[in-house]
């Protein structure tokens, strides 16, 4: 199906090599010939990457691989991307890497929309509720995020902005992996670049430095975005594991504790 939608040559003549395989997605790289294409089957949340390339990333002209082709059933759908690159930042985690990934969090910010928030102050309950294992008072998130809502603008909001997703070809930086994308004026993909740039012994300051030097925005704004979007990054994390990740990724069971634990300190930081 996918080697007659590129025109592509036979079957005999393609080589396929599985990159990534969740229980809701697996991504392969097909080459043939001396063209190589990525292609992405997901269900669950997964299944509708497509839709956030035509809201977002093919309007804006996001940092993100060119969609080639798609096709969506009951079940699950299919990307066919440009190879935007064969080396992620988790297997090849540079500071330099780090860095030009704080620049395209910059650029996506930058691109203005259409459109309102779609992380309102409201949904920090919904997900409280959905989750059902929170145990602390969310009030001082639910207040600083209302205050985002009056102090910063709306901007896209990758939704997984992590190594794994941030690939090179060597001379630039593309964001993958999309189907998490929605509008708010948090910075939760810069939390969890951070987040894990620290874990790895990268040093913070120089980071968030390059970001807001990207941006020309607030360094207090700046960190006040961090702190909120880190608290929504991990209620939307546990709100995955609780109501998909248990089923479709059966180790998520394991990352509950710490993700409430993650939680609670960047909601103690904003009390």
């Amino acid at each position: 199906m996918v080697l007659e939608a590129l025109a592509a040559p036979g079957g005999d003549a393609a080589h396929a090599e599985l990159l990534r395989q969740w229980g809701s997605s697996e991504v392969w790289r097909l080459s043939y010939g001396l063209r190589s294409v990525i292609v992405k089957r997901g269900t669950d949340g997964q299944a509708d990457e497509a839709g956030a390339y035509e809201r977002f990333v093919v309007p804006l002209e996001l940092p993100a691989p060119e969609l080639i082709y798609r096709e969506r059933d009951a079940e699950a759908g299919v990307l066919v991307l440009a190879d935007a690159g064969r080396v992620t930042l988790e297997q090849e985690p540079s500071a330099e890497g780090f860095l030009a990934a704080a620049e395209l969090v910059a650029r996506i910010r930058s691109k203005p929309v259409a459109g309102s928030s779609e992380f309102p102050p409201e949904r920090v309950k919904e997900l409280a509720d959905r989750i059902g294992r929170i145990d602390f008072d969310l009030s001082p998130l639910t207040e600083a995020l209302a205050g985002l809502h009056r102090d910063a603008p709306t901007a896209v909001v990758h939704g997984d902005f992590v190594p794994k997703n941030l690939v090179t070809d060597g001379s630039r930086w593309t964001a993958i992996d999309w189907p998490g994308a929605y509008l708010a004026p948090h910075l939760s993909d810069l939390f969890t670049l951070i987040r894990d740039a620290e874990a790895l012994g990268h040093d913070r300051a120089a980071i968030v430095a390059h970001y807001i030097d990207a941006a020309g925005t607030d360094p207090a704004l700046v960190e006040r975005q961090l702190l909120v979007g880190g608290g929504c990054f991990f209620l939307v994390a546990l709100r995955f594991v609780m109501e998909e990740g248990l089923r479709t990724v059966p180790e998520s069971v394991d990352w509950i504790d710490g993700l409430l634990s993650e939680l609670a300190d960047v909601v103690g930081a904003l009390s």
